[in-house]
């Protein structure tokens, strides 16, 4: 391990069907559908990211209870994504536009500027211009 590279490339993200989560991130949040492949048994292996991002997330569709219960609270109401972005008050405007849902107004902080929104799911993500 001491000379190899390592990354995170893909984050699951439970969603409750296929569609609308793919609709969402690729019409509101403006991310690249990359992969949506048939796996059988209604289940698929999609993929989407921002655009040329390294990590991507994993649209996984619950298929128990317990899975279920895990949609839009995935990591018990703290914020689950960081959305970095390199122009701030575009992206912001054109999310709000498209309705994505803020928390809050926007904030200058030491490290960035920075807002919290949900996804379609509910759970809560960063929008971030670091400094």
């Amino acid at each position: 391990m001491k000379n190899s590279k390592r990354s995170i490339a893909h984050v699951t993200l439970v969603v409750r069907e296929y569609n609308e989560a793919i609709e969402y991130y690729t019409q509101k949040l403006g991310f690249e559908l990359i992969q949506d492949i048939d796996l059988g048994d209604g289940k698929r292996w999609v993929l989407v990211s921002p655009k040329d991002s390294d990590c991507k997330l994993v649209l996984g569709k619950a298929d128990s209870e317990k899975q279920q219960s895990a949609i839009g609270n995935q990591t018990g109401g703290r914020v689950f994504l960081f959305l970095h972005t390199s122009d701030f008050w575009s992206d912001y405007n054109a999310m709000k536009q498209k309705g994505v849902v803020f928390t809050e107004e926007p904030r200058e902080e030491a490290y960035g500027t920075v807002v919290v929104f949900k996804d379609l799911y509910g759970n809560l993500w960063d929008l971030l211009q670091l400094k």
